[in-house]
């Protein structure tokens, strides 16, 4: 839509080819359905995990600023929430696309739906074309990797497809025990050997399978190239405390009531399911008076408060991630124009690239800015063509 908007204005007759039945299908799935469509990040290329350099010019050239005063105009203005992420003020991912298809209409897009390119025979034989099927996750909204077919057709490498801001296995049962148990203000790392992947402060779900939640997310897109089986995943239960503090913490209150068992003071602590599980998993007794644990179990429960195991063996299907690693090879790209190397009049956009960041609507913003860019790079090469 970003792309067709941005050629329409720049004055190029232009066409959207959308093989859905409406537009913005995927929109509506974005942000629990309230679609985070952008960060007010200073930096936005920080939270961008893949090929960040890439994608200056087309985060310059189309800003976070600049969608939301497109969005205002168009009838859908934004607020901003914690951590910068930026919301339609209805709450509602359907207000986005109205607004886009208000824009479209003003500037005399045609949009023909059922519309499915399926090989680069079908595409226009004149004037520019720009690839913008997005990549391969929630296949239901259209996303079945169909430009990747495309893009290789055309010349292109097309790195494989994978799945990125994804929930994560867990090699132990316990923590599928505590399915919809949610987490905050805790502290989620990743190592592998002395190198640190991954180490932040935020939000995580238990799940039937193992964890997610927003850290989980996050981290994902950090790990994925990394040997599951030699990673450290550990989880910070009281990020705000020393091992010290932990400790000193919890002599303090065993001895206010040293009579009482070690499992009725731990939900002091911790939420009920997980302090039900923590002795046992520190191979402590649950049925313990506390002033009868020993210093060293003491010094144990601690240290495990402060770094809970969490060995991860793999991540939920493609079909399930937030968006897509992989795609078409950015050094394939020019990223002043988004237009091909390889091929003349040929552009991308989009999760189509192998390009993806954190959570908070920055890819989101990713998408929109390689529209614009690339949408009116293609007008402007159609018509100096002409």
């Amino acid at each position: 839509m970003m792309a067709a908007l941005f050629a329409a204005r720049a004055g190029a007759e232009t066409t959207l080819l959308e093989r859905n039945e409406k537009l913005g299908k995927k929109l509506y799935i974005t942000g629990k359905g309230r679609c985070n469509v952008t960060n007010t990040a200073e930096n936005p290329l920080r939270s961008i995990v893949r090929n960040p350099r890439f994608l200056y010019a087309a985060l310059a050239h189309f800003s976070s600023a600049d969608l939301r005063g497109l969005l205002e105009r168009y009838g859908c203005p934004t607020k901003e929430e914690r951590g910068g992420r930026v919301f339609p003020c209805s709450d509602k991912a359907s207000d986005v696309t109205r607004a886009l298809e208000r824009a479209l209409r003003e500037a005399g897009v045609r949009v023909l739906f059922h519309a499915r390119v399926d090989s680069p025979q079908a595409l226009p034989a004149h004037g520019a074309v720009v690839l913008a099927t997005g990549g391969a996750s929630y296949p239901a909204t259209g996303s079945t990797g169909d430009g990747y077919a495309l893009a290789a057709a055309l010349g292109h490498t097309v790195l494989p497809p994978r799945p990125s801001l994804v929930p994560l296995l867990t090699r132990e049962d316990w923590p599928c025990t505590l399915q919809g148990l949610a987490l905050r203000n805790v502290r989620l790392s990743a190592r592998l050997g002395k190198k640190t992947r991954f180490d932040e402060l935020g939000e995580m779900l238990f799940t039937h399978f193992g964890i997610s939640g927003p850290l989980v997310l996050s981290m994902s897109s950090h790990i994925l190239d990394d040997d599951f089986g030699a990673l450290d995943v550990r989880l910070d239960l009281k990020p705000g405390l020393t091992p010290e503090q932990t400790e000193k913490r919890l002599l303090r209150d065993w001895s206010e009531s040293p009579r009482k068992r070690l499992s009725s003071l731990l939900p002091q602590l911790l939420p009920a399911r997980l302090a039900a599980l923590a002795p046992g998993l520190c191979g402590l007794d649950p049925d313990a008076p506390v002033g009868q644990i020993s210093r060293q179990d003491r010094l144990r429960l601690a240290a495990w408060l402060k770094a809970v195991p969490l060995p991860v063996r793999g991540t939920r299907p493609l079909e399930e991630a937030i968006v897509t690693r992989g795609g078409v090879d950015v050094r394939e790209v020019l990223p002043g124009t988004m237009m091909s190397r390889l091929r003349e009049g040929l552009f991308f956009a989009g999760e189509l690239l192998d390009v993806d960041a954190h959570t908070g609507g920055y890819n989101l913003q990713i998408a929109f800015s390689t529209g614009a860019l690339a949408g009116q790079s293609a007008a402007e090469w159609a018509a100096g063509t002409a």
